[in-house]
């Protein structure tokens, strides 16, 4: 009889246990990161952004329109002006204590933008971003070119990736 008594005593718990596992989990919800979607894409797909000045600002040009537009180019009339600037700088760079030649270092590439609204010039948003890309020197000269032009691809990848971010959270806000 106490065995009896102490297993209806568990199960009584186990379903008391559920029924409030069930009453906390019924307050959650899977949303998206920006909960109204469409309207953020299709606010995103109506930005114009500034002409490059060289080829890594062009690179990340590039990777914005394609991620805001959703590849399809650039909007014909747009609602909002994105105004960026890309810088990128060799940092960090690690001499070979033997030969006294660079063998590694770090590619920075920094991105000031202001995105603003085209009827009425209001900043919508503006920021500051930096992305970090690591690089090694190999001894022939075009292997170094191209590991350089290889980090600044997947740094103005990563740096369109934050301010497309960025923009996305703006643009829900509104």
């Amino acid at each position: 009889m106490l065995l009896s008594e102490a297993s209806r005593r568990r199960g009584l718990f186990a379903s008391a246990a559920g029924l409030i596992g069930l009453v906390l989990l019924s307050g959650c919800q899977v949303k998206p990161l920006y909960s109204n979607g469409s309207t953020v894409a299709q606010s995103a797909a109506s930005i114009s952004i500034s002409d490059a000045e060289d080829r890594v600002e062009q690179r990340v040009r590039n990777e914005l329109i394609f991620l805001l537009a959703g590849g399809r180019g650039e909007p014909a009339n747009p609602t909002y002006h994105l105004e960026m600037d890309v810088n990128s700088r060799d940092v960090g760079v690690l001499l070979s204590q033997d030969d006294d030649v660079a063998r590694a270092g770090r590619l920075v590439l920094t991105a000031d933008y202001n995105l603003t609204l085209v009827e009425s010039g209001e900043t919508i948003r503006s920021g500051r971003r930096q992305v970090v890309a690591l690089v090694d020197f190999p001894v022939q000269e075009f292997a170094k070119l191209r590991a350089v032009r290889d980090a600044e691809n997947r740094a103005a990848r990563e740096m369109a990736e934050l301010i497309r971010a960025d923009l996305s959270a703006a643009l829900a806000k509104r």
